[in-house]
This record gives C-alpha cells, structure tokens and sequence, in this order.
C-alpha cells in the first residue's frame, strides 16, 4: 500500500485514511502522533456516522524539512490503531498508481482520462486500455498506450476475463476503469478488485439500471438525465455511489438526444470519480461512499 519515500526531494507528502469506533480523543491523538513524526498536516476531513458510530477521517501531511522515515511512520500508525481498534492506510503523494482503462467503441470517456493524465491533472498512470472491439485502437497509439483487444463474446466469458485478469497482474494495475465498457464483469473478476473497479453508468442511478437506460428514460417522460460512477460489485449497478450528475430534458428530445446530452455528463462525472479515488478521498463504509471532496 506505500512506497518508500526516501529518494524523493522534500517536501514529501502522503495521504492518512483511518476508520474506528467513535471515541472521544481520536482527532487529538492522530494529530499527536503525525506531529510526533515529523509530519504538518496540510488538511483534514472528518465524517461520523452517528448510526453506525463509527468515525472516517482523511488526512493530508507533508513532511517540510526532512524526509521521513516510511517505518517511523507507520509504526507510530499501528501503535495508534491498535489503542483505538482502529483501520488505517497511507499512500505517499509521490506513488502514482497504475490504471487500466476497459472500453468497447465509445471513446468519449476515454480521451476525457487520457487528455486529463496527459495534462496532469490526474495523477495516474494509465497503462493499458482493454477492449472487446478493435475500434479504439488508433486512439491508443495517439496517447503511447498499449492496446490490447480481447474479444468477449458474453458477459462473463471466463476464458476472456482469465486473459485480462493476466494483462493487469503483469502490468501491477491498481485501479480498474470501466469507461463505456459494455460488457458485465463476473463476480469472480470484481472480487479480485474489490472497490478497486469504477464503472460509469449512464443513467441517476438507481434509477434505470442495466442496459439501454436512455431508452428507459425516453420511455417515462422524464425531465432529468443523468450519469452515475460507482463502484463495482457482484450486483449490476448497485456498487456504491462515488459522484452524479444530471441535465435537463423536455418532450422534444429524442432518445438520441438524451444520449449526445448524456455524453457530456458521463464524461465529467466518470473524471471526477476516479480523480477523487486516485487522491484518496473516497472511503467505502457500510455499503456507501464516503467522500472527502
């Protein structure tokens, strides 16, 4: 989960997510022990869930003046953790995590999260795309991104997804982006990644999940379209939810319509999401998405 910070020009930075039974004291004594190491916290984000009472928090540290030491770090974290029964983990900023992109023949999304690492404000590396069709192929050599095609006939297909399954261990893929991919992964699959896959969804979920969901939407007369980016789980489109948004409609729009308008909401929508997951501000609990955005 973290990579040693110890070749990288100061100041170094590292992102802190913890979760415990909510106690008082909590928030003190993390920001006790942080100092103790060295660390200067640059931001922090709290959520309680009365409820479940339970407590989240992220928080953003740098280190000004001298490298830390990775061990220090997190030895001080487990000695707190294990005083409040607490879960924790850290990425140092430096680390970019490695994604792979899944498409079928919509490139909408996928030049969104190429041209956004190109330019980098997504501080990823996207190592692979994937794909059930040929079609996007040029758009990968445009970028300098290997291209694999690996025909799925079905949903599910073992035999395809044992062969991508094999293209993401090879290449140490952290985050799996499905951007317009048009196929389901097996449980199997998702559970080899779990809140590690983000699906796009073209329609406010929960509202018209599953297939042809702007059809649904032309169908019932609504007034308001939207996209969804959540998590991928064993359920179809029931994962939790990272980030939404919608546009507006009238009786006058077609179902082609709603598809050109729901295109630019996929787009921003999907981009948001992984970005927020790629800087650590999304924590999945009891069932949801937690973000610090």
């Amino acid at each position: 989960m973290s990579t040693d910070p110890s070749s990288v020009d100061v100041p170094t930075e590292a992102v802190v997510l913890v979760s415990s039974p909510d106690r008082p004291g909590i928030v003190a004594r993390l920001t006790a022990t942080l100092d103790e190491v060295g660390g200067n916290i640059l931001e922090a984000s709290q959520y309680t869930d009365i409820k479940g009472r339970t407590f989240l928090q992220r928080v953003h540290v740098s280190w000004p003046s001298l490298n830390p030491e990775p061990e220090e770090v997190h030895d001080a974290l487990q000695e707190l953790a294990d005083q409040f029964q607490m879960d924790w983990r850290i990425h140092w900023g430096h680390a970019r995590r490695k994604v792979a992109v899944f498409v079928s023949r919509e490139d909408h999304c996928l030049h969104d999260l190429l041209l956004l690492q190109r330019d980098g404000s997504l501080q990823c590396q996207i190592s692979l795309i994937i794909s059930n069709h040929p079609d996007l192929e040029q758009v990968a050599e445009r970028f300098d991104v290997p291209f694999h095609h690996v025909e799925v006939d079905e949903s599910g297909d073992s035999k395809s997804e044992s062969r991508q399954l094999s293209l993401l261990e090879a290449n140490d893929i952290d985050l799996v982006v499905l951007a317009k991919y048009m196929r389901v992964l097996s449980p199997v699959f998702v559970e080899r990644y779990p809140g590690r896959i983000i699906n796009i969804h073209h329609s406010f979920l929960p509202a018209f999940a599953g297939g042809r969901p702007y059809h649904q939407a032309h169908e019932k007369g609504v007034k308001l379209i939207g996209a969804t980016a959540h998590y991928a789980t064993a359920e179809l489109d029931a994962g939790p939810i990272i980030e939404q948004g919608v546009i507006r409609v009238t009786h006058k729009d077609s179902v082609a319509d709603m598809v050109r308008k729901g295109r630019d909401i996929e787009r921003t929508v999907l981009a948001r999401a992984v970005r927020w997951h790629l800087e650590d501000r999304v924590v999945i609990h009891a069932g949801r998405a937690v973000v610090f955005a």
